[in-house]
Order: structure tokens, then sequence, then C-alpha cells
């Protein structure tokens, strides 16, 4: 992680946001067995603006690993509200929720990953949550094995068949 700082999300990063993004949706489409996913023409712009507002609205943080003045990589958590119904079934212990992980090709296995779900870490410990939740797509078998050995668990899994 030589050179590598970690900082809040700064807009003038946002160019670079928005390659990081565009990098992780065509590799989850290159590898979508389901072929379901792709990148719209509008992807890089919209996703970016929903993604970025989202921690905003959502008492969350976005963290951005800059390395030569260049985003390399970026962690977005987020501490979602429960609806008013949640007591029934759930303890509703406040959690942290992992929604964007994304570390450039060029520069994966050298500990960047591992460094901004830290930093996130450290933030969802200062606002109390007791758990961190993320959804990892089922087909990336590298995020899979990344997030288990950080400690992740499946919980939920979610079905699909074509009909």
């Amino acid at each position: 992680m030589e050179d590598v700082k970690i900082i809040e999300y700064e807009e003038k990063y946002l160019e670079d946001v928005k390659d990081l993004f565009v990098e992780l949706e065509e590799y989850l489409v290159s590898i979508d067995q389901d072929n379901l996913d792709r990148v719209h023409e509008d992807y890089r712009e919209t996703y970016t603006k929903i993604a970025l507002n989202e921690f905003k609205e959502e008492d969350g943080k976005c963290y951005l690993a800059i390395k030569d003045n260049k985003a390399i990589g970026l962690i977005i958590g987020t501490i979602p509200k429960y609806d008013k119904y949640d007591y029934l079934d759930y303890k509703c212990p406040k959690r942290g929720c992992i929604t964007e992980l994304i570390v450039t090709s060029k520069v994966r296995s050298n500990g960047i990953g591992q460094a901004l779900i830290d930093k996130i870490d450290e933030y969802f410990k200062s606002k109390d949550c007791e758990y961190v939740i993320v959804d990892i797509f089922a087909y990336n078998d590298s995020a899979m094995k990344f997030y288990f050995k950080k400690g992740f668990h499946p919980r939920m899994v979610t079905g699909i068949k074509k009909i």
C-alpha cells in the first residue's frame, strides 16, 4: 500500500470515481452467467450520482484510496434506517452497510481493499453499529473469497431461475 492515502470523498476525484464504477460494472457484466447485467449508456453519470447521494442521505461515508493524485479505490458505507415494522421479526441492532467496494484491477491484492474496509469499520464503530452487512454478487468468486477472509459470512441467499 505504498504511497496510498485513504481520504473522505472529494469532488475533485469525481471522474476517477465514475471510472471505478464503470470498471466494476463492466467486470460484473463479464462474469454474469445469467446475462442480466449491462452497462447502460447513462450508467456512468446516473449511477455515480445515485451512489454518492445515497451515502449522504443514509448517514454514511465514502472513502477513496488515492495514489499519485488519482482515486484507485473507493468504499461507500451507509447506516440504513429500519422501518416501523422491522422490530416484529428482528432485534434491530444498528448496522452499517457496505454498498460499494471497488479497487481498480491494476492495483488489487495490495491491501487497499483491506484499508478501505478498516476505514469504514472505524466509521461504523464511531456510530455505534453492531454489524456490517454487504451484498456480494454470487458469480464474483474473488469478492466472495475476499469478504469471507475478512470475517463476513452468508446470512441470506437469493435464488434465481429463468422461466
